[in-house]
């Protein structure tokens, strides 16, 4: 909601639990299924479709998973850094990012302060809606009666 951004934009001020995440997935479903747009739903949430996917082998303990995930605060660059978790096989130790989008970014992208961080994920959600309107109103038409 408008009101939860206004409140959580960095630095944030309000944070979020369990039960207003289940409430908005609750409500972005129930909308999307009596609206008759669930394809177009889903579209928008390819990243946390994609976050779920990355995840599962953390989520179903193939690989460790540490309580938190989250990126770690640096405070000597005063930026956030992918966390990690360590991997033994056959005796060799490696350390990999804990499997979710925030670390791929951080991965791939570097260091990042939390607020250029929040823009970037905001940019990449946003990408993404864009790009499930023009699927859904662009090339679907050809194929789907609109």
């Amino acid at each position: 909601t408008l009101g939860l951004l206004r409140h959580n934009w960095y630095p944030a001020r309000a944070f979020v639990g369990d039960t207003y995440c289940y409430f908005a997935g609750m409500a972005f479903a129930v909308v999307g299924i009596h609206g008759h747009f669930s394809k177009t739903l889903l579209l928008f949430f390819v990243p946390q479709v994609a976050n779920f996917l990355w995840s599962v082998p953390q989520l179903f303990h193939l690989l460790p998973c540490p309580r938190h995930r989250l990126p770690r605060f640096d405070p000597s660059t005063g930026k956030l850094r992918a966390s990690t978790f360590t991997v033994r096989r056959g005796g060799e130790e490696r350390e990999m990012s804990n499997m979710t989008i925030i670390n791929v970014v951080l991965d791939l992208f570097g260091p990042r302060g939390e607020r250029e961080l929040c823009i970037f994920l905001l940019a990449l959600q946003a990408f993404c809606c864009a790009v499930g309107f023009y699927l859904r109103y662009g090339p679907a038409q050809k194929f789907f009666e609109v």
